[in-house]
């Protein structure tokens, strides 16, 4: 089994499983996620967490044995698969967290990245270093570390191949917080309520802003905020918000 899904507390767990080669991605672990996405996806779930199998590694990254005698087009059909899954994954309707458990390392890292949010254990090492192979980041590395980092030291990343602290990932923004991972899914459940016990309409329509807010200029995107307000002010979950605040009670939101 190359990967596991199982649900909790309607939170979807998926669990990378190839411990022996480092949780390294491969043909059958890429189509077992492409499955997994698309069994969540139209899911009313409250968040979904991504964690690797064992200490040593959330992800080392492609499976190297895979990479070789490959024509042109092979390596462009590989590219696009990974490509469109990380980007399904990066438009879910709810958040997801990657509990970095150990080394994540090229597409291992391109797959954090396209998680909502991004958690590590205090020995994790992040890196993309394809560049050592003679190769780039392929799964969306180019493009959303710059995102998130800045472009100055995603180049920096990206061009040594340097292998960073999550001290350091913290630092520039990488990553979201460092925690104590020896139990990774009890730590990202603990991590998720922070934010709720459920994720109303409007944590939605923020993810939805704040995602695009890099691709717009500041009018269009001042447009869409407008339009997204509008929106989620016409749900039971703002209806019930306003009127919760006005009755000084707790609020009790429903998933759409």
């Amino acid at each position: 089994m190359s990967a596991e899904l199982k649900y909790q507390d309607n939170i979807a767990i998926i669990t990378l499983k190839r411990p022996e080669a480092r949780n390294a991605l491969n043909a059958e672990m890429i189509a077992k996620l492409q499955e997994f996405i698309a069994e969540i996806a139209p899911l009313n779930l409250r968040a979904a967490i991504f964690t690797g199998d064992g200490h040593k590694a959330f992800c080392a990254g492609a499976d190297i044995t895979e990479l070789q005698n490959k024509t042109p087009a092979a390596h462009l059909n590989t590219i696009q698969i990974g490509q469109s899954l990380f980007e399904q994954i990066n438009q879910l309707k709810f958040p997801t967290l990657a509990c970095i458990n150990g080394a994540v390392l090229g597409g291992g890292l391109e797959l954090a990245m396209a998680c909502t949010f991004r958690i590590c254990s205090p020995s994790a090492r992040l890196g993309l270093p394809e560049i050592k192979l003679g190769l780039i980041p392929g799964y969306g590395g180019t493009q959303r570390l710059p995102r998130l980092v800045g472009q100055t030291k995603a180049l920096e990343l990206i061009i040594s191949g340097k292998i960073i602290t999550a001290e350091e990932a913290l630092h520039i923004g990488l990553i979201n917080r460092i925690l104590d991972l020896s139990d990774p899914l009890q730590t990202g459940r603990q991590y998720l309520d922070e934010f709720g016990l459920q994720f109303p309409a409007a944590i939605q329509h923020a993810m939805k802003a704040v995602q695009t807010a890099s691709e717009l200029d500041i009018q269009a995107g001042l447009a869409l905020e407008a339009e997204l307000f509008v929106n989620v002010s016409q749900t039971a979950d703002a209806a019930e918000g306003i009127q919760a605040f006005l009755e000084k009670r707790p609020a009790h939101f429903i998933q759409k």
